[in-house]
């Protein structure tokens, strides 16, 4: 079984990316990477997903690129054979943890419930995805949780800006966040890769 804990030490904060169109895929990760990120979770959001994350693990290897939005052992797979290094389910099953564990790569699944922490536990996992964030919770949630399962690490995820960023990070189960700030659709579209820069520098800085 892959360790994710190494995932989450890369950065305080895990871009989560949607790309629309392939040829943003490789100068968006570049940017995300010189501002100081070295890390990206691509959601299978769109056809072409698949596309762009092959490109940026080929053309930019010095960033970490994962696959997230995974709802299907079938998907997992295209995924890690695409060039994922690791994988993000927003939540999970049985058949599809089981069927990610298989892949050999770092793999963290989607939680929201104590029960739920639980049962990934029960599968010999300990860091996990913390959705959706917000509405499920937020830090005084995941404090919570921390009291009878100190031993978790959580990546959360949905809902969270830079202002909101750093109330989960002061939390001792919390190892990094993730968040869709860092790449604002206007900005990609208008393929401002600088202003993608800045805040990927902007969220390096949160580092504890």
């Amino acid at each position: 079984m892959a360790d994710a804990s190494a995932v989450l030490n890369v950065s305080p904060v895990i871009p989560v990316v949607t790309i629309d169109e392939p040829q943003d895929a490789v100068p968006l990760a570049r940017a995300l990477a010189d501002g100081g990120v070295k890390i990206i979770e691509l959601t299978l959001r769109t056809e072409s997903a698949l596309t762009s994350l092959k490109l940026i693990a080929t053309e930019v290897p010095e960033i970490l690129v994962g696959a997230g939005t995974i709802l299907t052992p079938a998907q997992a797979d295209a995924a890690v054979a695409a060039g994922a290094r690791f994988l993000v389910s927003p939540g999970v099953t049985p058949a599809l943890l089981s069927s990610m564990l298989a892949l050999d790569v770092p793999v963290l699944p989607g939680v929201a419930t104590v029960g739920e922490v639980m049962a990934v536990l029960e599968q010999g996992l300990d860091t996990m995805k913390f959705f959706p964030a917000g509405p499920a919770g937020g830090p005084g949630y995941l404090s919570a949780i921390g009291a009878p399962i100190p031993h978790v690490r959580f990546c959360p995820t949905g809902g969270i800006s830079l202002a909101t960023a750093p109330d989960y990070l002061k939390l001792p189960n919390v190892a990094c966040v993730g968040g869709s700030w860092l790449t604002p659709a206007a900005a990609v579209a208008a393929k401002d890769w600088a202003r993608i820069r800045v805040l990927a520098s902007e969220a390096a800085r949160l580092g504890r």
